[in-house]
């Protein structure tokens, strides 16, 4: 699954939305004038960082009406924009009203990025001896973002005030919107603690391994902001966000203490036993307070370890303000948590399966409504494996928002409202990203299909997408190899033919927990290592406006090579190199409709004979007598 969101169609209501955007930058602009500031910077990202938000903290969204998962938002005293990179370029179009904001489509020649137009503005400011003062929600930029934005602006007359009430909630929180737009709310609902037969290791386990790194750092204090991280670390899980099992809180780890801050009166009493002696839990507010207090109790003595890339720059702020001594490494909890032990690779494979299963029956379902003449549409087919996933047991929740996309909505790569009255027409493709989260697993699969013949257009586009995936999901490496070089080896064969595509070819997955996830992943900006039990997605495609969309994902695990025969005979004892390889995590079948067997390599075809195998072998179990009579026919090449 790529990054989503939801596209909605054209309507009175939206017609009516885009009209309010403009008394909503007329009351953002106000907020300037009260602040003193030329522009504003609004990021898609909130107080935990988070990419996917609760209601109440989708600020971009909000004033600017674009929904996407990401891109960032600009406003000066005159001007807005909205920048997107290629993923949302077509939605952006759609949803933006070109008389009040401007899309700046990153990466495309003439369109600029957040930097190059506040240089810009500083540069004009600059020529009349003046400055551009820049607002900025401390907590809602990293560290590093922070100093990347200094560092390029500084010198072009760009000067960032860091302002601690966000403007944008100001606005929200003003009449009309406050009578007709309560404020959803925040941070309210449940939190289970898991077990350690679902986890592999315990509380006490973790937040030793935490300690330890900690004090090879010469670290006292570590500060916890970002969800997916205290979830993990405390073994508990939420539904404060849709989709991801996290909840609203901040924690601080000491060498002998350990915090929660949440709203603790969610906290029941099994959950309060999980934590009992080894965390505190606190009221959500109380984590500024707190953290500066334990700076100044022994300020000598207690360095504070900060990752510029997980913390916000408003907690750096806050430890700035007390004089704390900072010690920048990586997040702990971020590298540990992104290294599977065997209990939750164990979780991941029965969670995929029972995912796996729910994709084939509904590819079974599509295809035989086609051949019977039924109508069927976008939100049919999104039914249909909502259902089935919920019919299995321990279904908690979507991973994310079901992606059913026919014909040219395909090739919105993040086209997430399958449409009722978007019927599954013959001689279109149709692209089904879906995944869910299982009580103690997380999935997400892909697959695009025909609906009816094939052309030959669309099945050498296919082929050449697939060649993409099997490359990639074959590829052995050695330890170290990062997920920049694995991208351009799964891009390599569709680089030959002309063709590529403008996401990464693989995010991380967490293990019942944010179905994005770093710090490994497949993208020519990923430099993190492809590590021993990390998980990752692989999902080339291929999309062409007006015409549709392809996109083949699996996940993978990392695990070490077998030794080939060759290594068995050459290898010398001097010779200590370590062998990764993926091995996946979700069996459905492809469309063999629109596979060109003559373009696969000799080596190609064995990794999807043995791969269809290992599809009948783990679904058959699985399915009635007729359903694995088709799986069969599906799996034959």
């Amino acid at each position: 699954m790529v990054l989503l969101q939801s596209l909605p169609t054209q309507s009175p209501h939206q017609s009516a939305e885009l009209n309010g955007t403009a008394q909503k930058f007329a009351v953002l602009r106000s907020q300037l004038a009260k602040y003193k500031l030329d522009a504003y910077f609004v990021p898609s990202a909130d107080e935990h960082l988070n990419e996917y938000l609760p209601e109440a903290k989708q600020r971009r969204q909000w004033i600017s009406g674009f929904t996407g998962s990401a891109g960032d938002f600009l406003i000066s005293t005159d001007k807005a924009w909205v920048f997107v990179d290629s993923r949302y370029y077509e939605q952006a179009d759609m949803q933006i009203d070109a008389n009040l904001q401007k899309v700046c489509k990153v990466g495309l020649e003439d369109h600029q990025t957040v930097e190059e137009v506040l240089a810009e503005l500083g540069q004009q400011a600059s020529a009349n001896s003046q400055i551009v003062r820049l607002g900025i929600d401390p907590f809602t930029i990293t560290v590093a973002q922070y100093r990347r934005f200094s560092e390029r602006l500084s010198s072009c007359g760009v000067e960032i005030v860091p302002i601690i009430d966000n403007l944008v909630d100001a606005v929200r929180s003003q009449n009309p919107w406050a009578s007709n737009e309560p404020v959803p709310s925040f941070g309210d609902q449940p939190v289970i603690a898991l077990p350690d037969t679902i986890t592999g290791e315990s509380l006490t386990q973790k937040l030793g391994r935490v300690r330890e790194s900690m004090d090879k750092k010469k670290a006292a204090i570590l500060p916890v902001t970002k969800l997916d991280q205290i979830a993990w670390l405390y073994n508990l899980r939420g539904r404060d966000v849709e989709c991801n099992p996290v909840f609203i809180s901040y924690a601080i780890v000491t060498q002998n203490e350990a915090y929660l801050f949440t709203n603790t009166a969610r906290i029941d009493e099994p959950v309060r036993q999980s934590l009992a002696g080894q965390v505190q839990i606190l009221d959500y507010e109380q984590y500024i307070p707190i953290l500066r207090s334990l700076v100044q109790e022994q300020q000598d003595a207690q360095n504070v370890l900060i990752a510029i890339a997980q913390t916000t720059y408003g907690t750096y702020l806050q430890l700035q303000e007390v004089k704390a001594k900072i010690v920048e490494a990586e997040h702990p909890v971020e590298m540990f948590k992104s290294h599977k032990n065997a209990v939750e690779i164990a979780q991941m494979q029965q969670a995929n399966l029972k995912a796996s299963w729910a994709k084939t029956l509904t590819l079974k379902w599509i295809e035989e409504q086609i051949d019977a003449g039924h109508s069927i549409s976008e939100r049919d087919v999104a039914n249909k494996i909502e259902g089935l996933y919920r019919q299995q047991e321990g279904f908690y929740d979507l991973s994310f928002p079901t992606i059913a996309g026919t014909g040219a909505n395909g090739s919105i790569v993040h086209y997430s409202n399958p449409n009722p009255a978007c019927q599954l027409l013959n001689g279109d493709l149709l692209l089904l990203d879906s995944g869910a989260q299982f009580y103690g697993g997380t999935t997400d699969d892909t697959r695009s299909i025909s609906l009816g013949t094939p052309t030959e257009e669309q099945r050498n586009f296919y082929t050449e997408v697939l060649k993409s995936h099997i490359n990639c999901a074959m590829q052995r490496f050695p330890k170290g190899t990062t997920g920049s070089q694995i991208d351009g080896i799964a891009r390599s064969s569709m680089w030959q033919s002309g063709l590529d595509f403008g996401h990464g070819t693989g995010h991380g997955v967490g293990v019942f927990l944010n179905v994005h996830e770093g710090p490994n992943g497949i993208s020519k900006r990923v430099n993190q290592s492809l590590d021993l039990g990390t998980i990752n997605s692989i999902e080339p495609g291929y999309y062409k406006p007006k015409w549709g969309g392809i996109r083949l994902e699996n996940l993978y695990f990392v695990k070490a090579a077998k030794k080939q025969d060759s290594e068995s005979s050459q290898e010398s004892d001097t010779d200590a190199t370590l062998w990764y390889e993926f091995e996946s995590l979700t069996y459905i079948p492809f469309d063999k409709k629109l596979i060109d067997r003559h373009k696969l390599n000799s080596q190609q075809i064995a990794w999807l004979e043995n791969y269809y195998a290992a599809v009948v072998q783990k679904l058959s179990p699985m399915l009635s007598d007729a359903e694995t009579a088709w799986l069969k026919q599906a799996c034959s090449i």
